[in-house]
This record gives C-alpha cells, sequence and structure tokens, in this order.
C-alpha cells in the first residue's frame, strides 16, 4: 500500500434509504460522514466506504481486509435483535476483521455489531431511548487510565442516539464508562483483533443530531423525548444554532452542557486516540 497515509474501511450500517434521507438533510451520509471526520484528525487518512446493509462487501481490487489499518464501523437504524441478511452480513464483516487482526473502533451500532460478533449480546434498553446528549457519561477505574480517553473529562456529555443497549459483553471484556442509562463504552480483545467502542457518537455535530430527530419526528413525541411537536422543532433549532457556535453560552446553560459537546476537540478525541494509538503504530509498522 505503499507510503500513503493510514488506510480506513469505514462500514456505513444503514440502509440505502436511511443513506438517501442522510444525504438529503446534510449532504452526506453515514458512511461519508463518517470519512469526513477521520480525514479532519488525520488529513492522510484514505478511506474506502463499504455498505453490508444492502449487499455482500467487496473490497477494491487487490485489497484484502488486513491491508487495512483500521476498520470503523457507524451507527445505524437497524436492530442487531431483528437480524436479516444486512444485520448479519455486518456482524460476519466484524468477525472476519478481528480474524485479520485489523484495529476496530464502533459507535453505538458498532459497538453492537462488535459486541455481538465477539460473542455477546444486545437488547432493547427497557430504560428506553436515549437522544440527544447522554448524560453525566462516567469513566470507570479502567477507562480514566485507558488510552482512549487520553484527554477527556472523567464525566461528560456526547452526542448520541439509541433504543437498544448492550445485554452482556464478551469474554474478557473491560467496561470504560457508563452512565444511568447503560453502559457507553467498552474494550476487547477477540481472535487476533483489539476492539474500542462507544454507544455515543464522538463523530456527530449538533446537526447530525438535529437531522436523526427530524428523521424520527412524531415518534421522539410519542416516546415521551420531547412533549409536543413544537418542542421538537424547538430542539432542532437550537442544534442548528449550535452548530454555528459550538460555544453558545445561552445553550451551554439552557443544556447544561461541558466541553465533551462544546468543545470539537474534546467531542472528538475518542476518535483521536484511536488513530494514534492503535491505527498509526500499525502504518510505521508496514513503512
Amino acid at each position: 500500500m505503499g507510503a500513503q497515509g493510514p488506510r480506513i474501511l469505514v462500514v456505513d450500517g444503514n440502509v440505502a434509504k436511511v443513506r438517501e434521507r442522510q444525504r438529503q438533510q446534510t449532504g452526506y451520509d453515514s458512511g461519508e460522514g463518517y470519512a469526513r471526520v477521520l480525514r479532519r484528525l488525520d488529513p492522510g487518512v484514505v478511506a474506502d466506504i463499504v455498505r453490508p446493509a444492502d449487499s455482500e462487501v467487496g473490497l477494491a481490487a487487490g485489497v484484502a481486509l488486513g491491508d487495512y489499518d483500521g476498520v470503523a464501523i457507524t451507527g445505524s437504524a437497524l436492530n442487531i435483535y431483528d437480524g436479516g441478511p444486512g444485520v448479519e452480513r455486518q456482524v460476519t464483516l466484524a468477525q472476519a476483521v478481528f480474524e485479520a487482526g485489523v484495529p476496530l473502533f464502533g459507535s453505538c451500532w458498532g459497538l453492537q455489531v462488535a459486541v455481538t460478533a465477539a460473542g455477546g449480546s444486545v437488547h432493547r434498553n427497557p430504560k428506553g431511548r436515549e437522544f440527544g446528549f447522554a448524560r453525566r457519561i462516567q469513566l470507570t477505574e479502567a477507562g480514566r487510565a485507558h488510552a482512549l480517553y487520553a484527554g477527556k473529562p472523567h464525566v461528560f456529555e456526547a452526542p448520541t442516539v439509541h433504543l437498544d443497549a448492550i445485554d452482556a459483553l464478551p469474554a474478557g471484556a473491560t467496561v470504560l464508562a457508563h452512565n444511568d442509562m447503560s453502559l457507553q463504552a467498552a474494550e476487547f480483545t477477540y481472535l487476533r483483533g483489539t476492539f474500542w467502542g462507544v454507544q455515543y457518537h464522538p463523530e456527530y455535530d449538533p446537526i447530525d443530531i438535529a437531522a436523526v430527530a427530524e428523521r424520527y419526528g412524531m415518534r421522539l413525541v410519542d416516546e415521551r423525548i420531547f412533549d409536543s411537536e413544537a418542542q421538537l422543532q424547538s430542539f432542532t433549532a437550537d442544534l442548528r444554532r449550535l452548530q454555528a457556535d459550538p460555544q453558545d453560552p445561552v445553550l451551554a446553560w439552557k443544556f447544561g452542557l461541558g466541553a465533551g459537546i462544546t468543545d470539537v476537540g474534546t467531542r472528538r478525541v475518542e476518535l483521536h486516540n484511536w488513530l494514534n494509538q492503535q491505527v498509526i503504530p500499525r502504518v510505521r509498522a508496514r513503512t
């Protein structure tokens, strides 16, 4: 693969219908958005995107999984326990990544896929949906010492949207963060591979949460996330303001936001650390 920068495979977890709606709202889908963020963190990143929710995974000619320096799995509107080919292909791909020994990172759905691939399980969270900002995420003792969280506050908020949660972790996994809603981060090794993952979305900007709110619409009112459609619309308007000015003091006070949301660098710490601690060493080893 020559002397190029990190080559990362981005696994877009969503089906075509959802991805098209994402593009209409923001100009990019979940895979493209993830790749953009990785390139912002490291301009040398070369990202290939696959979409196994729709079809069999086909890598570029002459490229094998083991040629990648890292693999990242995005969020998704799918549910693991529903099964079906689009889910099974993603779990199978994660197992292949572990077998190839390539560092794996997952956001939300990505965490759930990796846990399932390694023998754990996922269920519908009995506490309901966590939406918008995950509150009071706390690092465990292991999390405070882990390279994933170097430079992160020990308690923070993060962009989030998930109805499902980890029910059981794979053998030997370590919980790195949690809050009142669910497990929020874990790391484990499986076969030849290492996984770092979070239940929230360090790759998201406020505009991405606004787009999800608009796609879900009245479902969020029915679930009592919002009292009314007007309140939902007010929330999305606030997120667009936050996109324009992440440190807006009025919105930071209104929503009780700290650096985990208002400082872009702090929000992306987990991805930054994964790149530098897991991916870059693999690049150096092959050069």
